[in-house]
């Protein structure tokens, strides 16, 4: 009895000290959240829009002698002019000082369109307000530098380096969620490198720290107070699941707004893709890595260093290119009109090039004429022809070329990589075709041997890959 009460006392001493152990381990926020609390504001923004034109969809109804002609009337009387006036529509959000003479930085969604904006934040123990001017914003990282109107001298945070955070540290978010001015939370990071679909340029940290509407633009600290990250986007229906843009992106996107009021980025002048394990086995590559280029705009810079469809990128200046989000974000942290060493994967061998790179321009972009389709021919459950003259001249060619699909059997092996009636393939396992001939020659002296076979495939202006694997 005596040995059984000894190991009880033994174990019950042993979970008391387990436990004094774990809670001195957990970290303490309170003064981090003194100390960086004052730098945080709360924006407020008032954008004026135009109401509904609810009088014009009744005044479709109008004709003379209808019955109800005396009713619209009387409505456009009496709401005519109300309807005419324009709404205030408010916002709230948030932001932190990275200056003492009032630079502000936020998200482009929290001030995008205002026409008014005002931080509040405490000061001494004595809450102040100010105006605020829009200095510059970069829709495609959604980050926007502000300026507070004011003279007085402000409590500010710095910029950390996002790139030595690891997955599991403590970090904490202040912000004003719903309003509920200076919220702090605390979590770790639960990733790095998150691509959502949010732009071009993702690669969001994502944390379990509690993140609500109103947090955007807000901080995400590490234990040391320094901004490792700016609160940007949570995924609604889950919990626990927000996203911030990493430090080492914004604090250069932030710097150039202040001096420029605007975003300069490189520009190599390629269309990519990922690379999958059959693009992998079809170019002889021993890893699914790298930027498959699918197209060379021509006169870009990717053309100009002699760049080609089918090429694909392996590494930058000497760093791996992991894939094409990858290359997309390290080609925008270049300038315009610096030279990028482009590492490349070329008929089966290694190779480098100097690029001069480009501008990013959106606005080019999108008036860029886009070309039109291509296609080719394949005996897998498809149909193909060389185009006629007209149909070269409908797709924009001065004379035919590739081969046509022109029917996709369902459940083939081209419908189930993705081919359809209309696509112009322009090349088999990285040769060009231009007749049926060319192709099978292809299919069964290269590609059933490795036992796949790569098309480059232009589906309404755009250049893409397509494998079809031809494994027994």
């Amino acid at each position: 009895m005596r040995l059984y009460i000894k190991s009880f006392l033994l174990l019950t001493l042993f979970f008391l000290w387990s436990g004094s152990i774990a809670g001195a381990s957990l970290p303490e926020f309170s003064d981090l959240a003194e100390k960086a609390g004052p730098a945080v504001v709360n924006i407020s923004t008032v954008k004026k829009v135009e109401r509904p034109e609810m009088g014009d969809f009744f005044r479709g109804f109008q004709n003379r002698g209808h019955p109800f002609e005396e009713f619209f009337d009387q409505f456009e009387r009496f709401f005519g002019e109300r309807e005419r006036q324009p709404r205030e529509q408010r916002s709230l959000g948030s932001g932190f000082i990275i200056s003492q003479d009032g630079y502000v930085v936020t998200n482009n969604h929290v001030v995008q369109g205002a026409d008014e904006i005002k931080a509040t934040f405490r000061l001494e123990g004595e809450e102040k307000t100010f105006e605020a001017e829009i200095i510059g914003t970069d829709p495609e990282t959604d980050l926007a530098l502000i300026k507070l109107n004011t003279d007085i001298e402000l409590p500010t945070l710095e910029f950390g380096n996002s790139d030595d955070m690891r997955v599991g540290q403590w970090v904490v978010a202040i912000g004003n969620p719903f309003g509920l001015n200076h919220t702090v939370t605390a979590g770790i990071i639960s990733a790095k490198g998150r691509v959502i679909g949010a732009g071009p340029y993702d690669n969001f940290i994502q944390t379990d720290a509690s993140i609500n509407p109103g947090n955007s633009g807000g901080p995400l600290l590490n234990m040391q107070g320094e901004v490792i990250g700016i609160n940007t986007a949570i995924v609604a229906a889950g919990q626990g699941i927000g996203f911030a843009i990493p430090s080492t992106m914004a604090e250069n996107i932030i710097s150039q707004l202040k001096t420029d009021q605007k975003v300069s980025r490189g520009w190599l002048g390629v269309t990519i893709q990922n690379v999958d394990q059959n693009i992998a086995h079809a170019l002889g590559l021993e890893e699914a890595k790298g930027a498959l280029v699918a197209g060379v705009t021509p006169g870009d810079p990717a053309e100009k260093a002699g760049m080609e469809a089918g090429d694909v990128i392996i590494s930058l200046n000497g760093e791996t290119v992991e894939d094409s989000s990858d290359l997309t974000r390290k080609i925008g942290q270049m300038s315009p009109g610096s030279e990028a060493t482009v590492g490349f994967w070329r008929d089966g061998e290694k190779k480098e090039v100097s690029v001069t790179l480009g501008e990013r321009d959106l606005e080019g972009l999108a008036e860029r004429p886009q070309p039109e389709p291509e296609s080719e021919k394949a005996d897998l459950g498809m149909s193909l022809r060389s185009p006629s003259q007209e149909e070269a001249e409908q797709l924009g060619l001065s004379a035919p070329q590739g081969l046509l699909v022109t029917e996709v059997e369902p459940g083939s092996p081209a419908h189930r990589a993705d081919l359809a009636p209309g696509d112009l393939i322009l090349q088999a396992n990285g040769q060009r075709v231009d007749s049926t001939d060319d192709f099978f020659t292809i299919l069964e002296e290269d590609a059933r041997p490795k036992q796949v076979l790569m098309l480059l495939v232009n589906r309404q202006g755009q250049n893409i890959f397509r494998t079809i694997p031809l494994r027994d």
